[in-house]
């Protein structure tokens, strides 16, 4: 769990450091706004696709927590029921 919270405030991180450097590099940009906006788009998508990446394996993590957390939940609950169908013949 402390993983995902982890992994949340990088992804905020990122986006907040990638929104700082695009409009600062727009301001102090030495090239033409064509040039300018051209490398933009092509950073923009190179981020977008990378936080992409970040986001699906945020997602297998919570899923594989969330598996590993039904197992033990499952497990426990059929513990109990052995438990109990133990003392109810005792």
């Amino acid at each position: 769990m402390e993983n995902s919270l982890n992994s949340v405030k990088l992804i905020g991180a990122l986006l907040l450091g990638t929104a700082v450097g695009g409009a600062l590099g727009v301001l102090f940009a030495p090239e033409k706004c064509s040039k300018t906006r051209e490398r933009l788009l092509v950073n923009g998508q190179d981020i977008t696709d990378s936080m992409k990446g970040k986001f699906d394996d945020l997602l297998d993590e919570f899923r594989r927590e969330a598996n590993t957390a039904k197992n033990k939940a499952s497990d426990y609950l059929d513990h109990s029921m052995a438990k109990s169908e133990k003392a109810k013949a005792s």
